[in-house]
């Protein structure tokens, strides 16, 4: 009997431990973790009896509560909600939260550590309770070019815009875009039907394509990365010479490997590495590329922020740049296709870091965090991410980039912009067939900076499906996210 009972009490007493373990886990050590998750509907309700701080650009909220006279006390609302959501997101009662209303709650809520001493102040002066607000680094000019730019051509895709000297990200578009007011009205039916609406609509406007989604095959766009790693190793220069043929058998393989002109690269037996950068060959690049050990490239594509968690502060998903098994996937990888994807805030990092003189900045969308006082609480300062070239590599690819949009046969050349130095690469990326062996619609790049001698913005565009019907679902169409991106730095430029 003694030993049953010894039995029954030590596992009474793990179970106690156990039990006290797991409480004190969750209401301590993930308890900022669970009050943060999107699907936390207590999180969202409680946000609602209180006066939650406004998102601002600029010193002008975008996003806001007013009073009501119902049980929810207040209703959230957005300027320009089509325009902002990619950043602002929505803070719906009935769907829970995305953005900066997610990312930024315990600033917004008015839970988080800063407001401490200030909670307990107002519970003893019987002081409503208020969150604080978040001033956010977009420029409201730069941004409503940027979209204006994509949807007044019908174009599906994003924008991402970065100073590359501290990381604010200037711009952030994704189209097609939502009215986050049409969730986050008090109405539980209106929401439901309205989320339905946008949750079926085949343009999925609720996915964040400048940060997230199914990410998109670079193109050639990622010949950057492939040059940057030739050069910092020590395996090429611009003026390095490749053979020059108009088709490139892949080894091991019955497949063939062209340049988007179907021609070689230039008139010559050789091709510079120059060249192809400003002629966006694949041959060469390819050539250069299995010439290196197969993880040269993709290591160097890690140190610019592929593969890496970031939050900006929202989540950004990790780009993916793996490890070729073979020479035949080291050239394809090289022209930024098989299994090469990207976002475009990545792309956009990658031009920066090399606009930048070889440092890339950690990218933020927050600049201040204001309490309801007018006491800026945090000031966010521009942080070093990486450093993965040197100066004189980042001087090498820039000076390639800027001949991309200076010289004559330059693929690039729509984004010059007059008494500007730009520097500029386009990107083509073909993305298989139908089961009918019809090729699936091409997605168009650009990424750039300027001035090249004072970078002030650097940018990248991807459009997909070629730009859509109108332009047949076709590759080639170079001057579509060029243009794009033109319209994004003359923004910037001109202030």
């Amino acid at each position: 009997m003694n030993k049953q009972l010894k039995f029954l009490t030590r596992t009474v007493f793990i179970m106690f431990l156990a039990l006290f373990f797991s409480v004190t886990m969750i209401q301590f050590v993930n308890a900022d973790e669970l009050r943060a998750n999107e699907l936390n509907m207590r999180t969202v309700k409680n946000g609602y009896k209180i006066e939650r701080g406004s998102i601002l650009v600029d010193g002008d909220p975008i996003a806001y509560s007013t009073p009501t006279s119902d049980t929810y006390r207040f209703l959230r609302q957005y300027s320009d909600g089509a325009l902002y959501s990619p950043i602002t997101g929505y803070f719906s009662h009935s769907q829970g939260i995305t953005g900066l209303e997610s990312a930024m709650n315990q600033e917004l809520s008015g839970s988080g550590d800063s407001l401490f001493f200030t909670r307990i102040m107002n519970t003893i002066n019987g002081v409503a309770p208020q969150g604080s607000s978040v001033q956010t680094t977009i420029d409201p000019k730069v941004q409503a070019s940027a979209a204006a730019a994509m949807t007044e051509q019908g174009f599906e895709g994003a924008v991402v815009a970065i100073e590359p000297k501290t990381g604010r990200i200037l711009a952030l578009v994704s189209t097609p875009s939502f009215d986050p007011n049409l969730l986050s009205s008090n109405s539980d039916a209106e929401i439901i039907a309205n989320y339905s609406q946008l949750d079926k609509d085949p343009g999925q406007p609720l996915q964040n394509r400048a940060i997230a989604g199914d990410l998109y095959h670079p193109g050639s766009v990622y010949k950057l990365l492939v040059a940057a790693a030739a050069i910092e190793n020590g395996e090429a220069t611009p003026s390095s010479q490749f053979a020059n043929p108009a088709e490139l058998p892949l080894p091991q393989t019955s497949n063939v490997m062209q340049n988007a002109s179907r021609t070689t690269c230039g008139t010559g037996d050789k091709a510079t590495l120059e060249q192809a950068i400003v002629m966006s060959c694949n041959i060469p690049i390819a050539e250069l590329a299995m010439k290196m050990d197969p993880d040269t490239v993709p290591e160097m594509a890690r140190a610019f922020g592929f593969e890496q968690e970031l939050s900006v502060p929202l989540t950004v998903t990790p780009s993916v740049s793996p490890t070729p098994e073979d020479k035949a996937q080291t050239a394809l990888s090289s022209i930024g296709q098989l299994d090469v994807r990207a976002t475009p805030l990545q792309m956009a990092m990658v031009s920066a870091g090399i606009a930048n003189g070889g440092t890339v900045m950690k990218p933020t969308l927050v600049d201040q965090v204001i309490t309801p006082d007018l006491r800026v609480s945090t000031q966010v300062t521009p942080e070093e991410f990486a450093k993965p070239i040197s100066e004189k590599t980042a001087s090498a690819v820039a000076g390639m980039m800027e001949k991309g949009v200076s010289a004559q046969e330059g693929l690039a050349r729509q984004s010059g912009i007059p008494g500007v130095r730009v520097a500029g690469k386009t990107g083509t990326a073909e993305n298989g067939t139908t089961a009918e062996g019809n090729a699936l619609p091409f997605t168009l790049w650009y990424t750039g900076f300027a001035p090249v001698d004072d970078p002030k913005v650097a940018v990248a565009v991807v459009v997909e499906d070629g730009g859509g019907e109108a332009y047949g679902y076709e590759g080639g169409s170079y001057d579509l996210p060029t243009a794009v991106g033109k319209r994004v730095m003359e923004a910037v430029l001109s202030e």
